[in-house]
């Protein structure tokens, strides 16, 4: 048995209307951070979603371990605006649109 934590990616809203997405393995305590302070009282949130709030959590999915993590994340980066919303809505599974990619 492994003790090795278990990755997800996740795509969070901005109030613009943005999508931004990223990895970590809690996300309810990455949301909380990029909504608000880390526990330390110090802003955690990405650069990117800075001014954007308010935020919502759109998206996430169980991906693993970091590795395939990370690779994953780079490729859903790399979607169209429209492919991203497509996914959120759950019209499109993210296996269908990384394959279409590959």
């Amino acid at each position: 048995m492994s003790n090795k934590p278990i990755w997800f990616l996740y795509i969070i809203r901005g109030a613009d209307k943005s999508l931004y997405t990223g990895i970590t393995t809690d996300v309810s305590r990455r949301f909380s951070e990029h909504s608000g302070l880390g526990r330390d009282g110090k802003v955690k949130a990405a650069k990117a979603l800075r001014g954007k709030r308010p935020l919502a959590l759109e998206y996430s999915c169980e991906i693993g371990n970091r590795s395939e993590a990370s690779k994953i994340e780079y490729q859903v980066k790399k979607l169209s605006k429209s492919e991203k919303e497509e996914l959120v809505a759950g019209r499109l599974s993210l296996r269908c649109l990384l394959q279409t990619k590959a």
